[in-house]
């Protein structure tokens, strides 16, 4: 190469002064965490440009006036073209910095590569092709680079390679296994390598000889939290709870800081249903820190499942009055009134729900229902219509809740009037008229529901809920079975695989005298479903197709699932009276 003039290396001095004693921007937050590590192993020193052609002089400016200008992935690729070219183990280190930030994991890896081939006993190049074989998969040549980096005295932590196997195809871990027992041999130091071991080991389902390596590590070194939650889920995964439990409670005797680990003794005490005991361990963990209020809430939780009210009570209403899990505290003080039967104060804290939290359309129901129940149908009304105010389709969801809990506890013209009032403000809306079928149902009159499922199947024939809704109301209430099962048909097209709807195709058929066919889809029905009413019409077509064991059977099953079904004793009775 021949020299340039000192013209340009004052130039190259002068652009470089400002930027080669700091990398380029930050990566963004969402970056992986090997970009991070790889950018702080070449943390930037001062630039000694060797001797380069004039042409590489302009380019290494051009690079750097880009990178003072934003833009980053432009000099990053000028960099990378120039390391390549000059092979220079400066200007190397300079395309990593840029193809850190910009997360360029092909230009890393090349980089690495010849990084690694032209200083071959530096550890740092092969840190960083250890981390972008990790990202891509690579698993045998990641270890390959991580053993390197140990072998040349470097801290090479291997739970990398652990985290990143978990889907790993079994055969293809087991041959990681074997590496992995050749370097602990080698480095039986490196206490990273056995826990590896033992993590990969736990995934390949090698779980007695995952412990007899943890034995070993704990032989070896001091036991640490990680090791003992380790072990504890190794012995989880062996169905050995017990002994899991043991673990880690000698874990928190003797690590009693230690925030996770008594975090997770006190959630496999609840998986154990020993409420008291892990409510003890809450207990301590907000002692060692006042300020965590998810353990705070898991401590109102389990207080309500114990039914100690007072106590669950006085967790919520701190957590509301801290702004912490805010919504959920007030939706379980809800409850927690309701259960006591103080159906005013349950009502005040289920409105304060907040909309478009998870348990706001639920707490407003409650709060209707009980509004209701109370006796305060305009007040309940009210809340509701003003909660919705601006929101249509909010207003038709409401209506059509409240006109359900309206029917339910006896105000069936109230609903009525309701409803009809709804659908004058939205004409034809298919939710609305689907809540008034259910009004007609629950004054027996079939004729009116007819009329507003056929006003929903005509603006919407794909509906397949209003199809099935009629076809099993003709089929189960009248005679016009070929029509019930035509409609029904359509609905099955739609939705195939909706239990309900083969339930009434199968009692569709069953009206028909198709008693194989209707035999077949109930068994499929209540298969998917093993609700109390499939369980009826099962057991009916059992019956009439002379197979009386088995019908009995079904009822006497489904009667033990739910002792109150008027659904299974009406059928029992009509068909079976001596019974």
């Amino acid at each position: 190469m021949r020299s340039s003039d000192s013209l340009l290396i004052l130039l190259l001095s002068a652009v470089l002064a400002g930027c080669a004693s700091a990398p380029p921007a930050s990566p963004a937050p969402e970056q992986v965490a090997s970009t991070s590590a790889v950018a702080e192993a070449v943390a930037p020193k001062e630039i000694k440009y060797g001797t380069f052609t004039e042409e590489q002089l302009y380019q290494a400016i051009i690079s750097e006036l880009s990178a003072q200008r934003g833009q980053l992935e432009e000099a990053g690729d000028n960099y990378f073209d120039l390391a390549m070219e000059t092979r220079d183990l400066t200007i190397i280190r300079r395309a990593v910095q840029f193809a850190s930030v910009s997360g360029d994991m092909n230009a890393l890896m090349q980089l690495g590569l010849l990084w690694s081939e032209l200083e071959p006993a530096n550890a740092q190049p092969h840190l960083m092709l250890s981390f972008q074989f990790l990202e891509s998969g690579n698993f045998d040549q990641a270890l390959s680079h991580m053993a390197r980096v140990i072998d040349l005295g470097g801290e090479m932590d291997f739970s990398a390679l652990a985290a990143r196997t978990g889907r790993l195809d079994p055969r293809a871990r087991a041959a990681l296994i074997e590496n992995l027992r050749q370097l602990a041999r080698e480095f039986g130091a490196q206490e990273s390598i056995r826990l590896a071991l033992v993590q990969l080991l736990a995934q390949n389902g090698e779980f007695a000889d995952a412990l007899l390596e943890m034995q070993l590590l704990v032989q070896l070194t001091d036991l640490t939290p990680a090791m003992i939650l380790l072990q504890a889920q190794i012995l989880q995964s062996m169905e050995d709870s017990a002994q899991a439990l043991r673990v880690l409670r000698n874990g928190v005797r003797q690590f009693a800081d230690d925030k996770s680990l008594r975090l997770s003794y006190a959630r496999l005490l609840i998986q154990n249903e020993q409420f008291a005991a892990a409510q003890q361990q809450f207990e301590i963990i907000v002692e060692l820190d006042p300020l965590d209020w998810e353990t705070l809430y898991s401590i109102a939780l389990l207080d309500l499942e114990m039914e100690n009210f007072d106590s669950a009570a006085r967790h919520f209403t701190r957590l509301v009055d801290v702004g912490q899990r805010a919504d959920e505290s007030q939706y379980y003080l809800g409850y927690l009134y309701e259960q006591q039967e103080d159906f005013a104060r349950a009502i005040e804290h289920y409105r304060q729900v907040r909309i478009g939290t998870n348990n706001f359309l639920a707490a407003q129901q409650q709060a209707t229902r009980f509004s209701i129940q109370m006796g305060e149908l305009e007040e309940a009304h009210r809340w509701l219509m003003v909660l919705s105010q601006g929101q249509p389709r909010l207003e038709i969801l409401f209506t059509s809740i409240e006109s359900s809990l309206l029917i339910q506890s006896g105000h069936a013209i109230k609903a009525k009037e309701l409803l009809d009032l709804a659908l004058n403000r939205h004409p034809n809306e298919t939710d609305l008229l689907f809540a008034r079928v259910l009004y007609h149902d629950s004054q027996g009159d079939r004729a009116g529901s007819e009329v507003d499922l056929r006003q929903i199947i005509l603006m919407q024939p794909e509906d397949s809920r209003a199809l099935n809704h009629l076809g099993y109301m003709l089929a189960d209430q009248t005679t016009r079975y070929a029509e019930a099962l035509d409609l029904i048909e359509r609905a099955i097209a739609i939705s195939p695989d909706d239990p309900a709807i083969i339930d009434s195709l199968a009692w569709a058929q069953y009206k028909l005298g198709q008693y194989e066919d209707a035999l077949r889809n109930l068994r499929r029905a209540f298969a998917a479903f093993p609700d109390h009413e499939v369980a009826s019409h099962l057991g009916e077509v059992l019956w009439m197709m002379g197979r009386e064991n088995e019908a009995i059977q079904v009822w006497d099953d489904a009667l033990q699932a739910q002792p109150d079904s008027e659904l299974i004793r009406e059928v029992i009775e009509r068909l079976n009276p001596s019974r």
